[in-house]
């Protein structure tokens, strides 16, 4: 098994706002109610309907903020750093040839 991401999932109530700093590029996706989205390095707003992404860079501060009947819930999936999927890399490989030793067999 291996990490593929990792995922933060917070709930928005309706006339909440909601600051966040992102420390490492990650992928904001909405579920449940619609998001306004306001970010520090940027002019204009966002808003962002249910199943709606947006891709955040690292350092700047959003301003996430919900109206509407429904609260929202949005998540941010963080991707493993270049250095770990290397590692994953290097590890299946090794994995695969320790197969190829034991004819096949896994060990439990």
């Amino acid at each position: 098994m291996r990490e593929i991401s990792s995922s933060i999932a917070y709930e928005v109530r309706t006339g909440e706002t909601l600051p966040l700093k992102v420390a490492r590029s990650t992928k904001l996706t909405v579920r449940g109610g619609a998001v306004w989205v306001t970010r520090s390095d940027d002019t204009k707003d966002y808003w962002l309907q249910p199943g709606h992404t947006l891709h955040l860079r690292r350092g700047e501060r959003l301003w996430l903020g919900a109206e509407g009947a429904m609260h929202a819930k949005v998540t941010f999936s963080v991707p493993t750093r270049c250095d770990e999927r290397a590692l994953n890399w290097l590890a299946r490989i090794g994995e695969r040839w320790v197969m190829r030793l034991r004819s096949g067999w896994r060990t439990v």
